[in-house]
This record gives C-alpha cells, structure tokens and sequence, in this order.
C-alpha cells in the first residue's frame, strides 16, 4: 500500500506532490522514484521534474500541457510505488581544520568533543543525496550524527570557498562554486564536485550516497584553485558576418534566451527574461524564434553600435530609446545601416526593455549570466527566416505600480492566516530587489516560531513569507530550492508586469480561478500571434 501524499497546485504552470514533510531516507527514495518515473513518460508540455527531501514538483507550459492530464498521471504515479533505483556511490577526500576549516574549532566546542573526534564522527557514516538546490551541483546530503549537529551561523559569511565542506543542522554538503554562505566550514574536498562545460558538469544526484575521508594537505587545494565561477561572456566569432558592439554598457545589461528548462533538479536556475512577453515580442518583430537570445536593458539603457546592416526591435519599458537621433517605437522591426548607434535616455514607463537582432546572440546561453562590459563585441546569426513584423501591445508596462493576480499556495496550509492578509494589502517594492527576487515592504503576520520549514521546490511567481514576514516575490533568477513557506504564486500572464515593476513602486494582489488563469494567458498568447 502506498503512502498518503497531497498533489497542490502551484500557480498556473505547476504541481507540487507532498509527501510527509520530513527528511527521511525512506521518503526521498520514493519521491526520487515519483519523479523517474514521472520523466519517463514524456508528457507534452513537462518542463521540468523535480524531486526535493519530501516532494516532487512538475513544471509545465500552461498552454502546450492538459493540466488535468497532468494530474492525474502524477495521482496515478504516485499511488503506484514505483521501483527505487540505486543511486551511485562516491569517495571524496577531504581536508579538515586550519584554513580549510575554519569553524572546525566552534563545532567542536558546540558538540563538546575534540576536533579529530568531530572528524571522525563526519567521515563515519555515509550520507543520502536527499537533493540538489541552492546553486548548481550543491548537493543536501545526511544525516550528520547528532552530536556534531550545528545551526547555520548567524551571520552568513560573504564568500565561501569552491569545494568547501559544511554542516547546518544534519545536513551536510560541499559547496560547488565559490559563493556567499551560512554553514559551519570544516573542512574542504579536494577533488570537484561540479565542473561547468563538461558533458556531466555535477558529480552527484539524488539518490546518490557519499563518504568523505580525511587527507592532509596536498597541491593546490580546490578551494584555492577555483575561482569565483563567472559567467562566459559571449565573444564574437571571428567569421561572424555581423557583430555588434557595446559602447557603453548601461545600468543592468544581460543576454537572456527563453530559459534554461530540464536542470532544476541539478540545482540550475530557470533564469530567462524579467518579462517574457516583451522578450518574445522583440524576438518575434524581427523574425526570430521567440525564446531567441536578445537583451535585457534594466532602468538606464546602454549605448550599441551595429557593426553591419541589421534590423532590431526593442519591446517592453519605454526607456525613451532612439537610432542615431531618432525615437525607436516599440515592437516594431527596424532596419538599422552599418554604423547606427542605439541609445536609451529617460525612463518613462517600467523597468527593463528588450532588445532583439534579426539572427539572434550568438551565443546566447551561458550560467551564470553575467552584463555586458564596454567594448565587448557580440557575434549575430544568420538573419531570421520568419517574416519580419509588429506585435500588438498589451498593457504590461505599468506606471508606478500594479494589481497583480495570484493563485493560493503550494504551502499556503503552512502559514492558513497569510493569505488573507497578503491579498488585503498594500506592499512597495523595496531597494532589495533583483532578478533573482523582490522583498516587498509591508509585513504580513507570522506566528513565533513559524514562517521556515525544510527546503523544498520553488516557483517562478511564488510569494515566499519569510519569519520577518515581508513577502519576497520569487523572479527569474530564483534558487531552485528554499526554505519559506510559498502561500500564493503569481500566475503566468501577470509575470511580465510583475518583471517591470522597480523599487518604490507598489504591489497589489487579488485571488483569482485557475479559469481565469488559463483564459488570460490564451488572450496575452493570441497577442503575440496577431500583428498590431
């Protein structure tokens, strides 16, 4: 007989299965089952499945996918009990202490033990791929033995070290890439756990188990060897045809594609544009596919010169943009000489504009993404084969603030009063505000002691109550895994206005049907198929 589970709705474009919410090896192997088999059958419209410490998430296109199909081939999977799978099984050594543990000490003096026997109790057992989240390649791995169980540090530390090894609570892991941090540093491996461009970039997977041995010192260790990941900046090929270059950058100037769907489980994120109906608009005016690479302008625009004869469109935020002089209208195709320069001035609606190439970036997709530097010179494709054309606007560019629609939950059952006091609400977009999400100001009641739970699966959209109890609207470039209980998600047709939204302005929300969810993207789609 199969274990109960609870199969929510996450917004308009995902599920979420929940089994018992509790780190345990039993439960992980059969979600990690779940999600095999959910993968296995290629469903039309899947994006992504992913499997968390107690749940599986299935992300979808809300218009290619029959949700209610989608449901219960999840419910039918899931009553099933599919087969576990073995996982692999990895030695990693590791270096303890000095410099390549510098909390080793403080764990120590918190468990009450010497530091060799708080190595000798981390190198004892071997640990569970519970899952991968927090950046890619980072794997959750447990139980740690009780005794050398520490809380995260109080203050995160600003940079941590590629290959460094920690403990927060039971849980253990090595860090991939050099990054910001909370967790106790004992020690570090010595060996990869994650290398960007290789065929199999990360080492572990869920399911998988570890064992790490202590070693002396020895070379150069990974953490010192790897560097601060940085995203590759597109060069151009030296037989491109066409370039353009970057004059001056602007404020916030990135390459975006579509998104990078089918590695969440990985620890990827999604990433993609702000406000994809303006990316696809620009895309589509030139030509392009509509997930082709083009530019994402944040607030104060750059300066481009196009090197050969190109046409380009700039869609989304007015940010009063002009060709050697002359104003640019807005998703429309424009045919730019060898030699034009492409410039943005004063702000005058919203927050990011687009701006595609006929042909597309070449190449367009790099993690982690990084904005363009003066003088950087981009490769263009071949000039688009599709028919060149304007696309009809839609009112997603808002002024000063918008109402936007949400759908409650997935964890809405763990904060019940939230809701309520999140939809009769004013907030305003704080300073704290990025791609990768927006804290908002305007506080929503949390009980003592609530408002965090295990790390699980999150949503493009999904309203995150932290315990201070400012909601934090999840964007593009959320983690593919956090640890605040998501009570509404945004639903697809509202996420390019939410993505034009800038600190100081405000945000409304209202409870709408999955319905009216699913009509309103229909209408915003047929925006992009008719001509204006």
């Amino acid at each position: 007989m199969s274990a109960a589970f609870q199969l929510r709705e996450a917004g308009d474009a995902a599920l979420l299965l929940q089994l018992e919410r509790v780190i345990s090896p039993d439960v992980n192997a059969r979600v990690i089952a779940i999600a095999d088999a959910m993968r296995s059958q290629h469903l039309p419209g899947v994006r992504d499945v992913v499997s968390t410490f107690h749940s599986v998430a299935v992300y979808f296109d809300p218009v290619r996918s029959d949700a209610s199909a989608l449901r219960m081939a999840l419910r039918d999977v899931a009553s099933t009990a599919p087969p576990v799978v073995a996982g692999r099984r990895h030695d990693i050594p590791v270096t303890y202490g000095g410099e390549f543990g510098p909390d080793l000490a403080e764990v120590a003096a918190h468990s009450g033990l010497t530091a060799a026997a708080v190595i000798d109790r981390h190198t004892g057992p071997d640990y569970r791929v519970f899952m991968l989240g927090f950046q890619p390649g980072f794997a959750y791995m447990g139980l740690v033995d009780e005794v050398i169980a520490m809380p995260r540090r109080a203050s995160p530390r600003a940079h941590v070290s590629a290959g460094a090894v920690g403990i927060a609570g039971r849980q253990t892991g090595v860090y991939p890439a050099a990054s910001p941090g909370g967790w106790q540093i004992i020690g570090c491996a010595m060996e990869p756990v994650f290398t960007p461009g290789a065929s199999e970039p990360v080492r572990f997977v869920p399911g998988d188990t570890v064992r790490f041995h202590a070693v002396p010192p020895a070379g150069a260790p990974v953490a010192k060897a790897n560097q601060r990941l940085r995203g590759s900046r597109p060069a151009a090929d030296a037989n491109a045809s066409r370039t353009m270059t970057v004059l001056r950058p602007g404020l916030f100037t990135t390459i975006q594609t579509g998104g990078r769907w089918g590695r969440q489980g990985l620890g990827y994120p999604v990433s993609g544009p702000m406000d994809p109906f303006s990316h696809a608009s620009a895309n589509l005016a030139v030509g392009n596919d509509r997930g082709s690479s083009a530019l994402e302008v944040t607030v104060a625009g750059p300066e481009l010169r196009v090197d050969q004869d190109t046409v380009v469109a700039v869609a989304g935020a007015d940010l009063s943009p002009t060709l050697d002089g002359d104003r640019v209208p807005l998703q429309r195709p424009l045919r730019c000489p060898a030699g034009s320069v492409l410039r943005f001035g004063e702000r005058v609606t919203g927050a990011r504009a687009y701006v595609a190439f006929d042909g597309g970036i070449v190449p367009g997709d790099s993690w982690p993404v990084s904005p363009l530097v003066p003088g950087q010179v981009l490769a263009l494709g071949e000039a688009a084969a599709h028919a060149q054309r304007p696309i009809r606007m839609i009112a997603n560019v808002p002024i000063g603030g918008a109402r936007l629609r949400v759908l409650a939950g997935p964890e809405d059952d763990i904060l019940p009063t939230a809701l309520d006091a999140l939809i009769s609400t004013r907030f305003i977009v704080s300073p704290a505000a990025n791609r990768m999400g927006y804290r908002l100001k305007g506080a929503v009641p949390v009980p003592p002691g609530a408002g965090s739970m295990i790390s699980a699966a999150t949503f493009l959209g999904a309203l995150q109550i932290p315990p201070s109890g400012e909601p934090i609207l999840l964007m593009a470039d959320r983690q593919t895994t956090g640890g605040y209980p998501q009570v509404a998600t945004v639903i697809s047709a509202d996420l390019p206005m939410a993505g034009q939204l800038a600190p100081g302005d405000w945000i409304e929300f209202e409870i709408c049907s999955q319905a009216e969810a699913q009509a309103a993207l229909i209408e915003q789609e047929g925006m992009l198929n008719d001509e204006a």
